[in-house]
This record gives structure tokens, sequence and C-alpha cells, in this order.
């Protein structure tokens, strides 16, 4: 059942990754653009956690999942909210990262191998410095902006936001609970994941 939650909800982020690349090649807007890249990068970490929870947890599989999962989407979702609002320099932030994240999870050495079915906690597995507090700096600045955008801009479209706030809470408990050992994330994912594709056909 989890390799199955995990992989619907890659599949349903990846068709809204899809709907806002095609939105970004009409209108030409970083903020969309921000936003496929986040919901992109949420649906290869969903998919890990799938490939996971079906045939095992390896250091590949961990990797894709801490790289897309752990440092990509919330900081790029949040990116697109600070771009949609017009701060500018949010994209070279981004970018510069995203290149980073990337370095950093290729090269990071692993403090023990990776395996089992559930989902390995970071601190078995990475030092704290650099990899582990990337990842806290990327996703505190990221939920920050997405959070403080939606909430700004919340009598506005209220469906819209709502929906986003809904599935953005839902992945952090999942993701806090998964690492207290308490739930598996599965769930967690595809509920977010459809909350969040409701909220931004929704913002239409």
């Amino acid at each position: 059942m989890e390799a199955l939650l995990a992989f619907g909800a890659a599949l349903l982020a990846l068709r809204l990754a899809g709907l806002l690349a095609g939105r970004w090649r009409v209108r030409r807007t970083g903020h969309l653009l921000a936003w496929s890249a986040g919901l992109g990068a949420y649906a290869l970490g969903a998919a890990a956690i799938a490939w996971g929870a079906a045939a095992g947890w390896n250091d590949g599989v961990f990797r894709a999942y801490y790289l897309f999962g752990g440092l990509l989407t919330a900081a790029l979702l949040g990116a697109g909210s600070l771009l949609g609002v017009g701060v500018r320099a949010a994209a070279p932030v981004a970018l510069v990262y995203a290149g980073l994240s990337v370095g950093i999870a290729l090269a990071a050495p692993l403090e023990a191998p990776v395996s089992g079915t559930s989902i390995p906690e970071a601190q078995e597995h990475l030092e704290l410095f650099p990899t582990r507090i990337l990842a806290i700096l990327g996703n505190v600045a990221g939920s920050a902006a997405l959070v403080g955008v939606a909430l700004a801009s919340l009598r506005r479209r209220p469906v819209g936001n709502t929906l986003l706030l809904g599935g953005f809470a839902v992945a952090a408990a999942g993701s806090a609970l998964a690492g207290l050992g308490a739930a598996e994330t599965a769930a967690f994912v595809a509920v977010a994941a459809m909350l969040l594709y409701a909220g931004t056909v929704a913002q239409r």
C-alpha cells in the first residue's frame, strides 16, 4: 500500500508540474517555472519513496529522495511564491541553491549503507554539515516564503490558497511523523499532492 500511494502521488504531482510548465510556455512568467520545477521535484521524491517501499532502499534511491524531496521541493516552491509577488532576487538565489543541492546530494559521503523498506532517517546516513544543514535552511526559507505569500493573498484567492496551505501542512506533518518514526509517509504525500493539485487548479 505504501508503494501504491507514493506512486499515485508521484503521478499526480508530475501531472501538476506538466500543467504549470504548459502555463509557463504561454505566459513566460518565472514563478510558474519555479513551481513546475518544485512539483517535479516533489514527484521524483514521491517516486523514490515508492521505489524504496516496493523494491527496498539503497544508496542511490536514498540520494534521489533526499535531493528531490528533502532539498529541492520546499525551496523551489517558496522561490516560486516570491517570484509571483515580484521578488526577482529569488530566481538567482534559487538557481545557486539548486546547483549546490545537486552537488552535495551526489557527493556527500553516507555514514552507513542504506537498506530496508522504511524511509531511512537522514541523521543515520548524513552528516549534519553541510548536507542536513542545507536541507534545514532550504526548507525553512521555502516554507516561510510559501506560507507568508499564501496568507498575504488569502483574501484575493481564498479557496486556492487554503488548499495550498493544507497540502503544505499535510506534507510537513508527514515528514515530521516519519522523522520521529511514528508513521509512514506515503499517505501524507498522496493527500498533500491532491491538495496541492486542487489548490493550483483553483487559482487559474
